[in-house]
């Protein structure tokens, strides 16, 4: 019989603790977690990119409601411990929830430490340390009016700059002299506040709080000196407290922390602690990586799989703010013992020092420049004499030997055991060998088998470096390719930094991304135009000038110069009132071609420009609509007759095809995509070949994705089997909100879904059941603001009023 294992806290450390104990003792525990946060597990140090828009709550998930139903895990969420009974070895909540323990991990982390000044308790304080704190940041942003944030140190300043960048007038106190003493020096700091200050970013240093003004609300901020600070909104991040509380009260052995062995064990042998609420050899930790040490040691304790030990380990510190680069790792304290080597370049906003102590490295701070942040940390923690390397040492590791070398050489002579990746443990010679013994090809990839550059991203060009001397010539993803020749930026930064700092313009993108063309070109202003529809729909006005000619006349322009038109056919389905209004088009324009496409519909080819707007008034008129043959979009919904005709249907496949793209056509998307749904697994309509296929069988509907049948050739992907019509359409909608909101322009889904991973899209948009509800949702919401076929260009002299009659046909309206 299973024993039983509790978790107080479902934060990042017993996550990953979680992970390692299932990989090596599977089925050894019935596990239960308790989790104060009314929500999954995810990744605390990135809700500062959450905060400045960069990303969205779903983005930083680790653990999905799925992957605890996958793994046999009872999730309490919103639940918080009040009591820890040794005696009977249970557990109680505050909703009356009492469970038993064989083992008890205590995870509650850290609270946030207030400064005890009047006012501290008015609406309009904040702490910073987790999601609600950002939900409500969020919130009070909406005012776009002024915000005082106290401490310029790691998170004060990540907080400060999702403020600014969500409109907010910010100013920054820090009662040192500078910012981030305890990670910075001097030199360091007043670079940092100058570049915080160049985002418009007030600071103001030796700043003393006496109090928050405010009757019912805050108004501002006072100093000892008297200057009173307008502000709306107060976030405190002073600093943070291990949560012992609860610990304390149990009569376990608390100091700063709760005191435990380097196996984690607590004063009780059946109890272990880890995490930022943990104290280990006298020290307490709040950087991510010796968490995840911790984590490690604890799964083998807990497992019997080893007699893993934690060990202090110097941990590098690093910002999360886009476009400031720092790095500072160990004692850069002055001493008489100790020398020093600076670099500075003023005009580059650059400097370097290292500090050394007997020919050894024991402290390093970098600005502006922090590529060499994992050799230097790889010196310093060998011990390496570096007196012969001296006179270059400063100029970084390409320059070793008296030249300039390569990037990629530079990387190549890293030791095996060099630590790429500071917040995982992660080291060169683990990524090298994971990626030949694996066959991996993507970053993500990478990240999903190593963990390397899975949570704050700042290693992860070293290991896009890693993984090009890996495998040559054959990893050249386009991530690292510029858009086109107007910019230097790939597809996926563009997209990041449109989000990240709210550009929702054309013209906005390319002042504020230093665009080296004026207008730009054929290639980026159509994808700039889709990823602007796609983040901002109510606020963007789709710009047809930057779309393809197909896109802005509706229809595709053949080698002659003449033009196809396809009018939309709901699942292949058509009528006798159809059928006449398309063959009275044919007779009255004289088309001279009038064919039956592979999507169950009928192309007239060889139309004439000028009679293109006449052509589709009398479609219009009816009721047809584009087929959008043309589009980066939904194109068809291929069916078979299902249960209504077909002695062997299972279910009614031509009833949720038309329902699927009577909800789903209209929305642009990367590129085209073309569905189908077969009634039975006879696979009439050929579903495993499209981009979203459904499979009808007895016990409901299979879902399948990522196929081709042009260029390439590629069977389908399963995704997985939902019981209900419902269930599979909120299935296939949140798949291709994922792909809308993940992929590069023009690449088809089977190519997003071979760079991202089917087991990460199907954790996504199928597994998690909250976050596949959230895609659903955003594609409804993109919906409302839709613009069906809004003709945006004259055409031979007739204005876009004389195509009314498809214009005005609102997506609402077809689809009842």
């Amino acid at each position: 019989m299973a024993e039983k294992l509790v978790i107080i806290g479902n934060g990042m450390a017993p996550g990953r603790m979680l992970e390692h104990l299932l990989e090596a003792s599977p089925g050894r525990y019935d596990i239960t977690i308790f989790n104060a946060e009314p929500r999954v597990n995810y990744d605390r140090i990135m809700l500062s990119p959450v905060l400045s828009g960069e990303k969205r709550f779903e983005e930083i998930v680790i653990h999905g409601d799925g992957w605890y139903v996958a793994n046999g895990i009872t999730l309490y969420k919103g639940h918080r411990i009040v009591a820890i009974d040794r005696d009977a070895k249970t557990v109680s909540s505050d909703h009356g929830v009492t469970e038993p323990y064989d083992r008890l991990v205590i995870a509650t982390g850290s609270v946030p430490f207030i400064i005890p000044v009047p006012g501290k308790d008015l609406p309009g304080v904040l702490s910073y340390r987790d999601l609600d704190d950002v939900n409500a940041m969020l919130l009070a942003a909406q005012s776009g009016q002024t915000a005082v944030v106290i401490g310029g140190g790691l998170l004060g300043l990540e907080a400060a700059a999702g403020l600014k960048e969500q409109g907010m007038e910010v100013t920054v106190l820090h009662v040192m002299p500078t910012l981030m003493e305890r990670q910075l020096d001097p030199a360091a700091g007043y670079l940092l506040q100058r570049a915080v200050e160049a985002r418009g970013i007030k600071v103001i240093t030796r700043a003393n709080t006496k109090r928050i003004v405010g009757e019912s609300k805050v108004e501002g901020v006072e100093l000892d000196d008297g200057t009173v600070i307008p502000a709306t909104l107060v976030v405190m991040a002073v600093g943070i407290r291990p949560n012992v509380a609860l610990a304390k009260e149990a009569g376990l052995a608390v100091n700063r922390g709760i005191v435990t062995d380097e196996r984690m064990a607590t004063s009780d042998p059946d109890i272990l602690a880890v995490g930022e609420c943990a104290e280990v050899s006298g020290m307490v930790y709040g950087l991510v990586a010796p968490l995840y040490q911790m984590a490690r040691v604890a799964a083998a304790a807990l497992g019997g799989t080893g007699d893993e030990r934690f060990a202090h380990v110097d941990t590098p510190t690093k910002l999360k703010v886009t476009g400031i680069d720092l790095y500072s790792l160990g004692d850069f304290a002055d001493g008489d013992d100790r020398e020093e080597i600076v670099l500075r370049d003023a005009s580059a906003g650059i400097y370097k020092r290292v500090v050394l102590k007997d020919g050894r490295i024991i402290g390093t701070v970098l600005f502006g420049e922090t590529a060499d942040g994992a050799w230097f940390a790889d010196l310093q923690k060998k011990r390496i004499d570096i007196s012969p390397m001296r006179d270059t040492l400063i100029f970084g590791q390409a320059y070793q030997g008296g030249a300039s070398a390569d990037p990629l050489a530079a990387v190549a002579s890293l030791a095996d055991d060099a630590e790429i990746c500071g917040c995982n443990g992660v080291c060169k010679g683990k990524i090298v060998s994971t990626i030949t013994a694996r066959g991996l090809a993507t970053l993500d990839d990478v990240r999903a088998h190593t963990k390397a550059s899975a949570s704050c991203g700042t290693c992860t060009g070293l290991v896009e470096k890693l993984m090009q001397l890996s495998l040559g010539d054959s990893y050249n993803p386009a991530a690292i390719q510029p858009m086109c020749g107007c910019t230097d930026l790939g597809h996926d930064e563009v997209r990041r930094l449109i989000k990240a700092k709210s550009l929702k313009t054309i013209p906005a993108v390319m002042q504020e991304l230093e665009w080296k063309t004026s207008c730009g070109c054929s290639k980026c202003r159509p994808a700039l135009n889709y990823y602007l529809v796609a983040d901002w729909p109510d606020e963007y006005a789709d710009d047809y000038q930057s779309r393809f000619v197909n896109e802005r006349v509706h229809a595709n322009i053949q080698k002659d110069g003449t033009y196809s038109v396809v009018p939309r056919m709901w699942g292949g389905m058509t009528s006798a009132k159809e059928l006449r209004a398309i063959a009275d088009v044919v007779d009255k324009f004289a088309i001279p071609a009038v064919k039956v496409t592979g999507g169950q519909r009928i192309d007239m080819l060889g139309i004439k420009k000028e009679d293109l707007p006449a052509v589709w008034a009398d479609l219009g008129k009816a009721g047809f609509v584009s087929g959008h043959a043309y589009a980066k979009g939904l194109r068809t919904v291929k069916t078979c007759v299902g249960t209504d005709w077909c002695r062997f249907g299972t279910q009614d496949s031509t009833g949720l095809g038309i329902r699927i793209e009577k909800f789903m056509w209209g929305s642009w998307t990367p590129a085209k995509v073309k569905m189908g749904v077969s009634g039975c697994p006879r696979n009439c309509a050929e579903a495993t070949c499209k981009d979203v296929g459904v499979i009808c069988v007895d016990s409901g509907y299979e879902i399948h994705f990522a196929g081709a049948a042009g260029l390439d050739i590629k069977g389908t992907e399963v995704l997985g089997l939902v019981k209900t019509e419902d269930e599979a359409l909120e299935v296939i909608v949140a798949l291709t909100q994922m792909y809308r909101e993940q992929a590069r322009y023009l690449e088809r889904i089977y190519k997003w879904a071979k760079r991202i991973g089917v087991p990460e899209i199907r954790r996504q948009a199928l597994d998690d059941t909250a976050r596949r509800k959230a895609y659903f949702d955003r594609f409804v919401f993109s919906q409302r603001f839709a613009q069906v076929d809004p003709w945006s260009e004259r055409v031979s002299g007739k204005d876009k009023h004389e195509f009314q009659p498809l214009a005005a046909l609102s997506f609402r309206q077809a689809a009842e």
